[in-house]
């Protein structure tokens, strides 16, 4: 290949009840590149991966550094071998400080066999200061935003002076600044002689930065050749094994009543003057940079966060909302972004995760009818093409697209009349991406109201009839199809005035090349 080769997988097999994850998988990446991994969920890129980092054991296969045969038994190991792994799922704990989670599993010690806290903290700031971060130290992991955990957790990676770096979607919680940023360390990461693996459903970004490309199929190795050889049309239809006709499925429908309503939604030093609405039948978009304000809002509305003042309707009724249970009782639903902390119970059966919100609809006379509860979830299951080896199958051990889909189902079997998504795609391929806006669609058409909080410009100008967009927890625009544009929804995400006005703003329609904001 022109280049010594770094680290090698040959034959590798590995399954799991019911399902064969991988099948005789052969994958090389070359030292000082980057070796893009495409595939839709369940293609077997993170399980290929976990295998290399130690955290699963194949059935069968060899592993390879420097073309020397290694066994990898733990991520401890792994790391022994200078390999570094950044997670689709965030690993964090919560309760634990940034310095800590930082070296957790290798915290310096001093000659005592104590931990070295000062050591500790002076590395953790140099690291901090390198990235140009301003957290303190000290700061606790639950205080920080998902794009902030995701910066943290690439520090993790790289301050393990790794010679072998896997990113599994590293970019699908950060801004753009610092997906740039990313985009100068990787080069930089390069130009040292370390070798990446990156996972990544953006196409854009892996023909930005990707030297190779493999792409995996249902557990194989469909093909594996130079970037330069391939463009986005062909590993899609190599990915999904046919073409997509269509990305967005939006179908026009005529609109209904106002079903949401929502006057003058204050939250203090969060947000304040929140006034929107939506109507039967209607997609709406929320936009905005990181830290604008759309996710508190939508918690608030499903009541996990308070409202200081303000006023909710639905189908003009007045409603209180001051805990989950008054929003699902209104049949309003909210999918949360971060699915690992807020959405699945990991050790639970897919079952359990789908069922766990429509109990009542199977128990009767005080028992739970198995049965019925299984014949209930396979069909929703059946609906949006869940893959999953089995009913019982822990949630935690299926893809992450996958796990988004049983979420969604879990609130599907309410019938609910409004759904939130927030960030429902992230991370997610272009499969399971087409089925849930087709799931959007679907919903619209029945007269329900959909609500999607994206950091992903073109999706919300493909699926909604209107976006709003945020700005420092104010509403910064409104936008009518008409005057859907990449750069007019980034003007009013970087306006400061409050009561812009959507006629004071070009309706520019020249589309640019995707952004996350």
């Amino acid at each position: 290949m022109g280049q010594d080769i770094k680290l090698r997988v040959s034959n590798i097999e590995k399954s799991f009840p019911g399902v064969k994850a991988l099948d005789r998988i052969d994958f090389a990446v070359r030292k000082g590149t980057v070796h893009a991994l495409c595939g839709e969920n369940g293609a077997g890129k993170s399980t290929l991966m976990k295998i290399i980092n130690g955290i699963y054991k194949p059935d069968g296969g060899e592993i390879y550094i420097d073309e020397v045969p290694v066994k990898i038994q733990n991520p401890i190991q792994a790391r022994g071998h200078k390999i570094a792994m950044i997670a689709q799922e965030l690993n964090y704990v919560p309760e634990m400080s940034i310095e800590e989670n930082v070296f957790l599993g290798r915290l310096p010690t001093n000659k005592f066999g104590k931990v070295d806290w000062r050591k500790l903290r002076k590395e953790t700031i140099k690291f901090l200061e390198m990235e140009e971060l301003s957290y303190s130290p000290s700061q606790k992991m639950k205080t920080l935003t998902v794009s902030d955990i995701q910066m943290l957790e690439i520090i993790k990676a790289i301050s393990n002076n790794a010679e072998i770096i896997v990113m599994d979607e590293p970019t699908s919680a950060i801004t753009q600044k610092e997906v740039d940023k990313l985009f100068k360390k990787i080069a930089e990461l390069k130009a040292q002689g370390v070798s990446i693996v990156y996972i990544s459903h953006k196409m854009d970004e892996v023909f930005k930065i990707a030297d190779d490309i493999t792409i995996l199929r249902d557990g194989t190795v469909v093909d594996s050749m130079p970037a330069s050889e391939l463009d986005v049309d062909k590993v899609i239809s190599l990915m999904v094994g046919r073409k997509m006709e269509s990305i967005y499925p939006k179908e026009s429908v005529e609109t209904g009543e106002t079903l949401l309503e929502v006057k003058n939604l204050f939250s203090t030093g969060v947000y304040k003057d929140i006034n929107f609405n939506v109507k039967k039948g209607e997609i709406i978009g929320f936009a905005g940079l990181v830290g604008a304000g759309r996710t508190e809002v939508m918690r608030s509305l499903f009541g996990l966060d308070p409202i200081t003042s303000g006023d909710i309707f639905i189908k003009g009724q007045k409603i209180d909302i001051r805990k989950v249970s008054d929003s699902i009782h209104n049949n309003m639903v909210m999918l949360s972004e971060d699915r690992r902390r807020y959405g699945i119970i990991p050790i639970r059966s897919v079952m359990e995760n789908a069922s766990i919100s429509s109990l009542e609809k199977v128990i009767h006379h005080g028992y739970a009818h198995a049965r019925e509860e299984r014949t209930i979830v396979q069909e929703y299951f059946d609906k949006m093409n869940v893959k999953t080896p089995g009913l019982d199958t822990k949630i935690q051990s299926l893809s992450g697209g996958n796990q988004q889909k049983v979420l969604l189902a879990k609130w599907m079997l309410r019938d609910p009349e409004i759904l939130i998504l927030d960030e429902p795609t992230r991370g997610i391929d272009v499969g399971a991406k087409f089925e849930i806006y087709k799931l959007m669609t679907e919903m619209a058409k029945e007269g329900k109201s959909v609500i999607m909080v994206s950091s992903e410009l073109p999706e919300l100008i493909g699926m909604c009839d209107r976006i709003y967009v945020m700005n420092q927890g104010h509403i910064t625009g409104e936008l009518s199809q008409e005057d859907f544009s990449q750069e007019a929804i980034m003007q009013y995400a970087t306006s400061v005035a409050a009561s812009a006005s959507v006629s004071t703003l070009p309706a520019q329609h020249t589309q640019i090349k995707e952004k996350r904001i």
